[in-house]
Parts: structure tokens; C-alpha cells; sequence
């Protein structure tokens, strides 16, 4: 197998500068937008020109696309799918050749022809599982298309097919080896290429200690691949076919290098460009090139949310749908969302403030709106701190 999935990885700073800059402007000259917009694009000539522009975050593409379903009027083409992400927001996929750019991350990860993928990200209205099997198509990986839960069939299929390589979160893979163990199945896996969720350094360690080597990447439902680590596991790097920016949260101005802010990215694919898409993790540049060749910019990777939006178990947990979850019953006053672990894996504990006793009441309607299950605390009215969070996360990244 090759070193770098194409040339492009290893191009020299100018050249992937003018190339950027020309798709980008050819991206500003196709975008559907108002005219005071278009005449401040009008003037980005350059890279360094990007900062002029305004962030776009979620909550604008949440409006637009109620005003002019499905995609806000954006232009978009060559869709052969259409997406629901929390919100709900709704995001196309493309089915020509590594359509999110995940194949460069498969293949950083030594995934190629005659490996079996047991792709357990979700199919199911949400893009993660199509991203994924995109990318092993463009590697020329086969795909078993697992999706998530009934971990023992899971278990059992990748030893009777010999699985080499998985796909999913990074706390999933470790419930298939789990059970694997636990009925006597012996499992192949000797690759792990994982997203939606942190992956900590202790459970990275088991799979290395199971001979696994585990990577991830950075991506969401509306950019595809954004960074991806390589095999020399200093920072990400960014992807080819998109521009990172990090900004000060709230200001849309870059920060120096090495300082933290938020990212912020721009997509120059041609099917669904977005510009300057505000994702509302944090992260930082990183000095300098990977040790593995390839030269684009590094990233520290995801360091938080500038905002309260959790990640738990692959799943965003936003204010809005904790506010939502409130306003259905007239009973709370408040309610605290806190993501932990437990264990290797994502655990989440709803506070809710009520005089009612019945924890199992709400269940339901928390599973229904946060779109997770979880722990469920009656807490007395005026007891939950007053320090404006609604969601709290206790997970240590170091």
C-alpha cells in the first residue's frame, strides 16, 4: 500500500494555497446568498481574505432551511441522499468517489483492498454510517454495513466473515471485543478507525495492547472529513478539501497559532459548499509537520465545546433539546444534563428539579427529546447550582 492516498497530501504550502484559493473563489461565485453578502465575497481574493465574511453556525442553516427546505437554499447537486441531523437540520450526500473525503483517513489508517470494514456507525436518517462506507469503497475495502447494538450477532459476524478492520465510535468497538471474549470468538480486527466521540488515551491503549491500532478522525454531518490522525499520532491533519480556521468564539477572528478557539471550517465541495461553518469545537494549531510526511496544518484535535453542546456516545446533546425536555412539564423548574464516564464508556445523568418522585416517569420523554438514554435524578426545586449550565461534562481529555 502506498504511503499517501495522492499527492496532494504531501504538495508544498504554495501550491495547496493557490489551489484552495482558486476553488474558493469559484465556491463564493456559485453561492446562492443576499447581495450585501455577495458584494463582501466580492472582495475575498485570498485565504487571508476569509476572515471577512460572517461565521455561518447551525442555528442560521436551522432557519434557513424552514424557510426554504430542505437545504436553506444553498446551492447543492449531484444529491442522492438526504440526511436528519438533531435539530432537526437536514445535510445531502453525494454517492460519487469519497464524496465526505473519508478515504484519506481509511487509508492513513492502512485500510485498503482485502480488508472487511464492520461499519458501526448508524444508517439511519443520521450520514455517519454512508461517510464511512463511502470512504471504504474509495479504498477498496468490503463493507459489513453493522450499524449499531445487538453487539452479539455483531461479535459473531465478524468472526465468521474475518473482519480485520472497524468503524464507529471509539467505545463500541471495545463492547464487540468484550463479547467476543466472553462466548469464545476469536476476532481479526487489527484496525480501528473511529469518530463521534473522544477517544481517551487508556482505552486507545487497550485496543494497542490487543495489537489494534485505533485512529480517528474529525468530522460532521454537513463538512465530511475535516482532520484525521495519521500513524505517527502527533495532532490531525487537515484534510485536503477543506480550509480550518481557528477563531476567538463569538468574533469570527482568527487566533494566533498554538492559541485555543474555535474551529471553523470551510467546504470547497462543489456539490454543498458551505463557507466559514462555525462547528463550535474548540481546538488549536499545531507548529510545524507531522513526522509522517504529510504537510498540511495540524490540529490538536477536539479540546471542547465553545458552547454547552456535548457529545455523548456519538450523539450531540444541545441547551435547546434540554430546554425542550422543560417546557414539557409544568412540574420542572430546572434540569442539569452531565455527561461522565463510566468505565471506557459515555454515560449521561439528567438532573431534573420537581417535586414529583418518579424518576421513571421521564424516561421517555428524555429519551424522546435528548435522543439518548440515561441516568435520571429527582432533585429538590432551587437545589441544581446557579451558574447558567445546562449541560455539564465531567470527562477529562487529558
Amino acid at each position: 500500500m502506498s504511503t499517501f492516498f495522492d499527492d496532494l497530501e504531501t504538495r508544498s504550502a504554495d501550491a495547496r494555497e493557490a489551489a484552495q484559493t482558486t476553488a474558493l473563489t469559484a465556491r463564493l461565485a456559485e453561492t446562492h446568498a443576499p447581495d450585501d453578502w455577495k458584494a463582501i465575497a466580492a472582495g475575498v481574493k485570498s485565504l487571508s481574505d476569509l476572515p471577512k465574511l460572517p461565521l455561518l453556525r447551525k442555528s442560521d442553516l436551522a432557519g434557513w432551511q424552514k424557510a426554504q427546505p430542505p437545504f436553506g437554499g444553498i446551492k447543492t447537486s449531484n444529491v442522492a441522499h438526504i440526511f436528519q441531523s438533531p435539530g432537526p437540520i437536514y445535510e445531502p450526500g453525494g454517492i460519487s468517489h469519497d464524496w465526505w473525503r473519508m478515504g484519506r483517513f481509511l487509508h492513513a489508517c492502512g485500510i485498503g483492498k482485502g480488508d472487511i470494514v464492520q461499519n458501526c456507525f448508524g444508517y439511519h436518517l443520521t450520514p455517519a454510517g454512508m461517510i464511512f462506507e463511502s470512504g471504504a469503497r474509495a479504498v477498496g475495502a468490503t463493507v459489513l454495513p453493522a450499524g449499531t447494538g445487538q453487539t452479539e450477532l455483531q461479535a459473531r459476524a465478524a468472526h465468521d466473515i474475518g473482519v480485520t478492520a472497524y468503524a464507529g465510535t471509539p467505545d463500541y468497538l471495545k463492547v464487540i471485543l468484550d463479547k467476543a471474549d466472553a462466548i469464545g470468538l476469536p476476532l481479526k480486527i487489527s484496525r480501528a478507525a473511529v469518530g463521534g466521540g473522544a477517544l481517551f488515551p487508556s482505552l486507545r491503549q487497550e485496543y494497542a495492547d490487543r495489537g489494534i491500532l485505533c485512529l480517528q478522525s474529525y468530522a460532521t454531518a454537513d463538512l465530511g472529513n475535516i482532520a484525521y490522525e495519521s500513524q505517527a499520532v502527533e495532532g490531525m491533519i487537515i484534510d485536503e478539501g477543506v480550509i480550518v480556521e481557528i477563531v476567538t468564539p463569538g468574533t469570527g477572528i482568527p487566533v494566533a497559532v498554538g492559541e485555543v478557539g474555535e474551529v471553523v471550517v470551510t467546504s470547497l465541495n462543489p456539490d454543498y459548499p458551505l463557507i466559514r461553518f462555525a462547528t463550535g469545537d474548540l481546538s488549536a494549531v499545531m507548529q510545524g509537520q507531522s513526522p509522517c510526511g504529510r504537510t498540511n496544518m495540524r490540529i490538536k484535535g477536539w479540546m471542547g465545546r465553545a458552547d454547552q453542546t456535548a457529545k455523548i456516545k456519538g450523539m450531540f446533546v444541545r441547551p435547546e433539546q434540554v430546554a425542550d425536555f422543560v417546557a414539557k412539564h409544568d412540574e420542572i423548574s430546572r434540569a442539569r444534563v452531565i455527561a461522565s464516564r463510566d468505565g471506557e464508556m459515555d454515560a449521561m445523568t439528567v438532573q431534573i428539579e420537581t417535586d414529583a418522585t418518579d424518576a421513571e416517569r421521564y424516561l421517555i420523554s428524555i429519551t424522546d427529546t435528548l435522543k439518548l438514554k440515561g441516568k435520571i435524578e429527582l432533585v429538590a426545586k432551587g437545589s441544581l447550582p446557579n451558574d447558567g449550565l445546562v449541560i455539564e461534562d465531567q470527562r477529562s481529555y487529558d
